[in-house]
């Protein structure tokens, strides 16, 4: 063996642990990196859902919007494609309380998938034998109940991030209790009785001592009014001086538009939140929600 192979035998045997090594220290350096940016990827079922957990999640959680936008989550049902999707997230955050009628075919696919339920805690009203009202997000106060849910779930997913959760929750609730005081103070003095679309309003009526009066009697707010409702509504307009009706968004204000026209009264929005839009969000909802309740009830 001469001496030149000698050399390059010794060069090759010394540099090859060497590079390994920073080859190797590369690997764990971009493994490490993509381990401390890794977010947590959670799938909910419609707007203040989303809402919630990007507020409690921040950039620790990837959040997806199951209902497109423009969509109300009463039309929505799944494609294959999407609830594909949906397994391949680490969680899923429904309303409950039958709202994702869609929700028992996941389970029955895949039973794997973890699936938190944001009504657990919330007591509950029966409008029937048969349903019970789902709208627990338009009570600020029930809606502080969701957003412990949602961090509870995290939490079990990611207790590393424990405190940053509880942080951000804490400080979304207290916004949740400014906005429930306001409402109770500035709705306090005013007249009690509403005329709203469907019944999307019951929780938030019983927190702030109003009453609800809907034109479709039921939570779907598809439904059609017979000529018979529409007279009765009608005349409960009369009885209680009432000069507003409310419409939904992203509805058909025509029959709302009858009832006013018949007894001289206005028409304004009072949102459901069921869909979100890009100027605005729950809290600004709620606050033009309760603008409108005013117009409607302190003048």
């Amino acid at each position: 063996m001469d001496t030149q192979t000698k050399i390059a035998i010794i060069a090759i045997v010394t540099i090859i642990p060497i590079l390994s090594f920073a080859v190797w220290n590369i690997d764990q350096s971009i493994i490490s990196a993509a381990a401390d940016s890794t977010e947590i990827s959670v799938m909910t079922s419609f707007y203040p859902l989303y809402e919630f957990t990007k507020q409690v999640g921040q950039d620790k959680v990837r959040v997806s919007l199951l209902v497109p936008p423009g969509i109300e989550p009463h039309d929505w049902e799944p494609t294959i494609n999407e609830l594909q999707k949906m397994y391949e997230a680490n969680l899923i955050v429904i309303n409950g309380i039958g709202f994702e009628s869609w929700v028992d075919d996941i389970d029955t696919i895949n039973s794997g998938v973890v699936i938190v339920d944001t009504s657990a805690g919330v007591s509950l009203i029966n409008i029937d034998h048969s349903s019970v009202d789902p709208h627990i997000w338009l009570n600020p106060v029930m809606a502080k109940t969701q957003v412990t849910n949602i961090v509870n779930a995290l939490i079990k997913i990611d207790p590393t991030n424990e405190k940053f959760y509880r942080d951000n929750a804490k400080s979304y609730q207290a916004k949740l209790d400014s906005l429930d005081t306001k409402i109770k103070n500035e709705l306090s003095a005013c007249k009690k009785d509403f005329i709203t679309f469907h019944n999307a309003f019951l929780y938030f009526s019983i927190q702030y001592d109003l009453n609800q009066h809907t034109i479709i009697r039921s939570n779907d707010s598809h439904s059609e009014p017979t000529l018979k409702t529409l007279e009765q509504i009608i005349n409960l307009a009369k009885k209680f001086n009432i000069d507003v009706i409310f419409a939904e968004e992203a509805l058909d204000t025509r029959t709302s538009q009858v009832i006013a026209n018949e007894i001289g009264a206005k028409v304004l929005v009072l949102s459901p939140i069921e869909v979100g839009d890009e100027n605005s969000n729950y809290l600004s909802k709620m606050e033009n929600n309760l603008l409108n309740l005013k117009e409607a009830l302190c003048n």
